[in-house]
C-alpha cells in the first residue's frame, strides 16, 4: 500500500465522518423542531380546551357534560373551583422547549406560537427581509397577529402571500384587518383552526373587502373575473350601508385630504346617480387604493374592543358626575339668591342707616378717612 493510497484513504474516511456527523446533527435538528412544534400544538390545544372550558362553566350550571374537541368531559362541583387543576395532568410530561418557533425556508417565514411574533422586532438583514415572499402564520390568535400586520409590511415589503392555520378566524369581519397590508396576492386559510372556512361565502368576501389587492389565488385556486363580479354582487350594498350608517367626521376621519372631495361626492349621491360606485371600484382595483366605502367596514380586537368599552364607561362615569356637580352648583347658586332677595329690604336699611351714622360727625368721619388711606400706603 503506498503512501499516497493512505492518505486518500484517510481523507475519504475523515469526509465519510464528517458526512455522518453533519447528517447526525441534521436529525438533532429536525427531530428539536419536530417536538417544539408538538409542544406548540399541545399548548395551543390546552388553551384552545380552556377557552371552551371557561365557557361551558358560565353557561352550564347543572353539571351536564361538556363537549371538547369532540371527547365529553364531565365537570363537577368541586372541579370547577380551579380551572388549572383541572388542566394541570394536561401539561404534566412535556419536555422543556421553546414555546415558540421561526424558521426561514427559502422565501417562506414560518411563525409559530404566539411569541414567534415578537421576531419582527428584530434587526433582520435586507437580503433575508427582501427574499421573504410567503408569511406563515400557525398556533397564533388572529387578533394577536393583527397587532403586528403594519410591522409585518415594514420589515418583509416583498411579502405577497400569508398563510393563515390555527389562528381561530372564526368571522368574516376578521378579514376587514388585512386591508391595512400594503399588497396581497394569495391567501391561504386552513380549515384547521379557521372555522370561518366553513362559511360558503367566505371566498368571495375576501375577495369583496380585499379587492384593491387583486387577489390571484385563495386557498391555491386562482380568482376569475367571475368571481371578483359575483363578490361584488353579494356584497356590494354591505359597504354603502356601513358607509352610510356612520357619522360624516367618522368617514372623513378614514381619508386622506386627496380622497375626501371624493368621498363628499359619493355622500351627496351623486355618485349613484352617475354610476361613480362601480367605477370608483374598479378605479381603486387598479391603483391597488382601498375605495372609500369599504374603508368603512374595519375590524377591533377583542382587547382594543374591551379598552374602548372601558373608555366609554369611564366616560359616562365623569359626565354623570362632571353634570350632578353642575346641577348642585346651580341649586346653591339659586338658593342663595332667594336667600339674598328675602333679606335684601332689611340689609339695605341697616347699609343706609350705618352709612348715615358713620358720616353724622364729618370731623370725626374725614379723620377716619385719612387713617384708612394712610394704614393702605402702609
Amino acid at each position: 500500500i503506498q503512501e499516497e493510497e493512505r492518505r486518500m484513504a484517510s481523507v475519504a474516511a475523515r469526509k465519510e465522518e464528517e458526512r455522518k456527523r453533519e447528517s447526525h446533527k441534521q436529525t438533532l435538528l429536525k427531530e428539536k423542531k419536530r417536538l417544539t412544534i408538538c409542544n406548540i400544538a399541545r399548548q395551543w390545544e390546552i388553551q384552545q380546551n380552556r377557552i371552551a372550558l371557561e365557557a361551558s362553566l358560565n353557561q352550564d350550571k347543572d353539571n351536564e357534560p361538556c363537549q371538547i374537541n369532540g371527547s365529553a368531559a364531565y365537570v363537577f362541583p368541586e372541579e370547577s373551583r380551579s380551572l388549572d387543576t383541572i388542566l394541570s395532568s394536561a401539561v404534566q410530561g412535556l419536555s422543556v422547549l421553546e414555546s415558540h418557533l421561526v424558521e426561514v425556508e427559502g422565501d417562506t417565514l414560518c411563525l409559530y406560537g404566539a411569541g414567534a411574533l415578537e421576531c419582527l422586532d428584530r434587526n433582520w438583514s435586507v437580503q433575508t427581509a427582501g427574499l421573504i415572499v410567503t408569511v406563515s402564520f400557525m398556533f397564533i390568535e388572529f387578533d394577536e397577529i393583527v397587532q403586528v400586520l403594519a410591522k409585518l409590511k415594514i420589515k418583509f415589503p416583498n411579502s405577497v402571500h400569508l398563510k393563515f392555520k390555527e389562528t381561530n378566524l372564526v368571522m368574516l369581519q376578521q378579514f376587514n384587518a388585512l386591508a391595512q397590508m400594503h399588497r396581497i396576492e394569495q391567501l391561504t386559510v386552513d380549515p384547521q383552526g379557521n372555522p370561518v372556512v366553513n362559511f360558503t361565502l367566505w371566498k368571495y368576501y375576501v375577495l369583496f373587502r380585499l379587492n384593491h389587492f387583486s387577489l390571484q389565488k385563495i386557498n391555491g385556486i386562482k380568482v376569475t373575473e367571475n368571481d371578483i363580479v359575483m363578490a361584488e354582487r353579494l356584497f356590494g350594498i354591505l359597504a354603502y350601508v356601513a358607509s352610510s350608517e356612520l357619522p360624516r367626521y367618522r368617514k372623513l376621519s378614514l381619508f386622506g385630504e386627496s380622497r375626501r372631495k371624493q368621498f363628499h361626492y359619493l355622500l351627496e349621491g351623486k355618485g349613484k346617480k352617475s354610476g361613480f360606485g362601480s367605477e370608483e371600484s374598479s378605479d381603486h382595483r387598479r391603483n391597488g387604493e382601498e375605495s372609500t366605502s369599504r374603508a368603512a367596514l374595519n375590524y377591533t380586537t377583542k382587547d382594543f374592543h374591551m379598552e374602548k368599552l372601558e373608555e366609554i364607561k369611564e366616560r359616562k362615569t365623569f359626565c354623570q358626575t362632571y353634570v350632578e356637580n353642575l346641577v348642585k352648583e346651580a341649586a346653591d347658586i339659586n338658593m342663595k339668591n332667594e336667600s339674598l332677595q328675602k333679606l335684601w329690604p332689611q340689609m339695605f336699611i341697616e347699609l343706609v342707616r350705618d352709612a348715615v351714622v358713620e358720616i353724622r360727625n364729618k370731623n370725626s368721619y374725614m379723620k377716619l378717612c385719612l387713617q384708612r388711606i394712610a394704614d393702605q400706603k402702609q
